[in-house]
C-alpha cells in the first residue's frame, strides 16, 4: 500500500539539501524540519488516486468480471473472464482523515 517515496534530490520539500550552512545536528537533538522549496507544502496527504473504474453501465467497482459458457468435450462449463477494456478510473478522491506523507523525516512515536 502506497508508493515509493521520490527519488531525486530535492524534490520533496522535507528532504535535507546537505549544504554547508545547515547547523550541525547531535544525535540526541531532533529538529523539524524547514520547508525550502515550496513554501505552501504540508506534510499532510489530502488527496490519493482511487483504485476502483467504472464500466460502460456507470457501476462502480475494483475489478469486473464476465459470466462465458466454455463448451469441451460436450459439457458446458461457466468460467469468468475479467474485464479490461472500456474502463474509466474514478479519479482523485479527497481523504476524509489526513495522513502523513511517507517522506516526511520526523520521528512522530519511539516506543
Amino acid at each position: 500500500m502506497g508508493g515509493s517515496g521520490s527519488k531525486s534530490k530535492g524534490f520533496w520539500p522535507f528532504s535535507g539539501s546537505g549544504s554547508a550552512d545547515d547547523p550541525i545536528k547531535d544525535g540526541n537533538e531532533q529538529s523539524i524540519a524547514k520547508v525550502r522549496s515550496f513554501p505552501s507544502a504540508t506534510p499532510f496527504v489530502l488527496t490519493r488516486k482511487s483504485s476502483m473504474y467504472f464500466d460502460e453501465d456507470g457501476d462502480l467497482a475494483h475489478e469486473f468480471y464476465e459470466e462465458t459458457i466454455v463448451t469441451k468435450n460436450g459439457r458446458k462449463k461457466a468460467k469468468l473472464k475479467r474485464i479490461q477494456k472500456n474502463l474509466t478510473p474514478q479519479g482523485i478522491q479527497k481523504l476524509e482523515i489526513p495522513s502523513i506523507h511517507v517522506d516526511f523525516p520526523v520521528v512522530l512515536c519511539e516506543a
